[in-house]
């Protein structure tokens, strides 16, 4: 069966998880996690994305990221997993794939979810129980959302930069998104869109995404139409 082609359009944020094979670790050191993010920088420059959000996880990672390309950010995952990929094998002495296939991703519509999105990316190390708060967690874009902390990575989205006039008070209104934990439904909603690589969003938002791309951005309707029955000559018959 084919897989399903990414739903990806320029200048739509992206959410992008990516597993370690069998949900195996991918970082094992922190250089391990030094490296990537210094790629990732190389990388997102040169395919001109602009990343957003990030969390480096133990066995996975979550990113955020848009670009003017469509295309770019296809370009930039597939750099920076061979180099990830061949340093990990070199380093550690191993040998075969470190990731569990592609990755996965779903565009996200900006007005409702983006930064809904930045949180449950930033979050992923307290839901994890790693830590009790964002803060802590080095490997994280959060102490650049959130604290000012100077990052050659991460690019502020226009809608972040709406939330205060200067740095000081975006980073104080972004803070206080962090004193509400994400809504259980909202957590399920990113999960499912990206696994299943659909639009997250509105049903419009799907709609514009799926006429833009010309295939389906919703999960299709489960099962088989169901039946009526209707009075005929001979008695009831079956309908639909």
């Amino acid at each position: 069966m084919p897989r399903r082609a990414r739903l990806v359009l320029a200048n739509v944020p992206l959410h992008i998880i990516q597993r370690g094979n069998n949900r195996q670790a991918c970082f094992f050191a922190d250089e391990d996690y030094r490296f990537y993010l210094d790629w990732l920088t190389e990388y997102a420059g040169k395919t001109g994305c602009q990343v957003h959000a990030y969390v480096l996880m133990t066995n996975h990672v979550h990113l955020l990221i848009s670009a003017g390309r469509g295309e770019a950010v296809g370009a930039l995952m597939k750099a920076l997993g061979q180099r990830y990929v061949q340093y990990v094998n070199r380093t550690y002495r191993r040998s075969g794939t470190l990731w569990q296939g592609r990755f996965r991703s779903c565009p996200t519509q900006e007005e409702t979810y983006l930064l809904a999105c930045q949180r449950y990316i930033e979050l992923n190390p307290v839901r994890a129980g790693m830590v009790e708060h964002p803060a802590q967690y080095r490997w994280s874009s959060y102490r650049a959302n959130a604290q000012g902390e100077t990052s050659a990575l991460v690019k502020p989205h226009p809608l972040y930069e709406e939330l205060g006039a200067d740095p000081a008070s975006r980073e104080a209104a972004y803070r206080e998104l962090f004193r509400y934990e994400l809504e259980p439904g909202l957590v399920d909603d990113i999960r499912q869109a990206t696994n299943g690589n659909f639009a997250l969003g509105s049903e419009r938002f799907a709609a514009q995404v799926s006429s833009a791309l010309g295939r389906r951005a919703q999960p299709g309707k489960s099962g088989r139409p169901r039946k009526t029955l209707e009075p005929g000559p001979g008695g009831l018959f079956e309908k639909g």
